[in-house]
């Protein structure tokens, strides 16, 4: 069971590291002026309730089976996650909006979050296939 749980985690950590490097290569594109904010926008907000469920679905996962360190690491993530999928201003597009991603140097934190967020999704990706491993050896 175990071995299914850490299997689910790590495919779906490949979606999330994925998803990351598109959020960097398109922000990066809007930075460079090779995009205009609204087509960037749309792009990166139509994958940001996905990233939000998979993010989620790791987490609980963790917390039914019983992997609290791994689960406490997620939470973090997940909680963030969550907390600026509610809190975007009525009135804008999504997380990302046109209007608003060039001021207070929004473009530069959204970002570096996403760096944040590959960095995290890799360190997760390696912890997983550890503990995959180490549960197929001890069998």
């Amino acid at each position: 069971m175990e071995s299914v749980v850490f299997i689910f985690s790590l495919i779906d950590c490949c979606a999330l590291i994925f998803l990351a490097v598109y959020f960097i290569i398109t922000l990066s594109d809007l930075e460079c002026d090779y995009i205009n904010a609204r087509s960037c926008c749309s792009k990166l907000n139509k994958w940001v309730v996905p990233e939000l469920v998979g993010h989620a679905i790791v987490t609980v996962l963790m917390l039914i089976s019983l992997h609290w360190f791994i689960f406490l690491l997620n939470l973090p993530v997940a909680t963030w996650n969550i907390y600026r999928f509610i809190m975007v201003p009525s009135g804008n597009m999504g997380v990302f909006d046109p209007t608003e991603i060039h001021n207070r140097g929004q473009l530069k934190s959204h970002m570096k979050e996403a760096m944040i967020k590959l960095g995290f999704h890799l360190l997760c990706f390696f912890m997983y296939l550890y503990r995959l491993v180490s549960q197929s050896a001890a069998r």
